[in-house]
């Protein structure tokens, strides 16, 4: 801790961060452990954090995150956004194609960020805002690839590529997305969508290099 910091705040959100790593709550004894501290400022942390519907406490006494940070979550989009709109322009230009960024939101995939190109005659209207089941077109699938390729601390694993779709969410339609990684709280994808039978072999790798840029942006 520096002169410029806040010890009571940096055990606060230490709290929440610990917090939304379990699904079944730390009791205070636990907090106390794993923060070092005794159990009083342990209580303390916590009353100051239930007032504010970030913390609740179950029957049992286990402290777990509170619906308070759903409200401060509905302010992650816009930042999210402005994070990733260079990236993105720099995609559609690229490529001649809608860019999108895509979040997850519950069981759908929720198009936060949308690019057009300036160049060209025709392309895709896709509107942030367009949501879409996560099993359903480039966007969503990307998501889920890396889903299934966890990654163990301390021991590499292959990066996910790219996922290509056609006509899933719109006839005539095909898609290149690849997913977010390393984002802690973020589970995305960046994409295009263009009006073509197929999709040309280098979007691909241009649409990873675009996800990897707008991860480096969030983190």
């Amino acid at each position: 801790m520096t002169a410029e910091t806040s010890q009571t705040l940096d055990r606060g959100l230490r709290v929440l961060k610990l917090l939304a790593d379990t699904d079944h709550g730390l009791t205070v004894t636990e907090l106390s452990h794993k923060l070092g501290v005794n159990r009083t400022v342990v209580y303390r942390l916590l009353a100051t954090l239930e007032q504010h519907a970030l913390v609740r406490r179950d029957l049992g006494g286990r402290a777990r995150v509170g619906l308070g940070v759903l409200g401060l979550g509905r302010q992650v989009h816009p930042l999210v956004r402005e994070a990733a709109m260079p990236a993105l322009r720099s995609l559609a230009e690229d490529i001649g194609a809608t860019a999108h960024l895509t979040l997850v939101d519950g069981a759908e995939a929720l198009a936060v960020a949308v690019v057009e190109p300036t160049w060209t005659d025709y392309h895709v209207a896709y509107r942030a805002g367009f949501r879409h089941p996560l099993e359903r077109g480039a966007a969503g699938k990307a998501i889920l690839s890396a889903r299934q390729q966890p990654q163990p601390a301390g021991e590499a694993v292959d990066e996910p590529g790219y996922t290509l779709t056609h006509g899933e969410l719109e006839a005539g339609a095909c898609g290149a997305a690849a997913p977010l990684l390393g984002v802690t709280g973020v589970e995305g994808s960046v994409g295009v969508v263009m009006l073509s039978e197929v999709v040309p072999e280098r979007v691909g790798a241009r649409v990873m290099d675009a996800a990897r840029e707008v991860a480096e942006a969030l983190r």
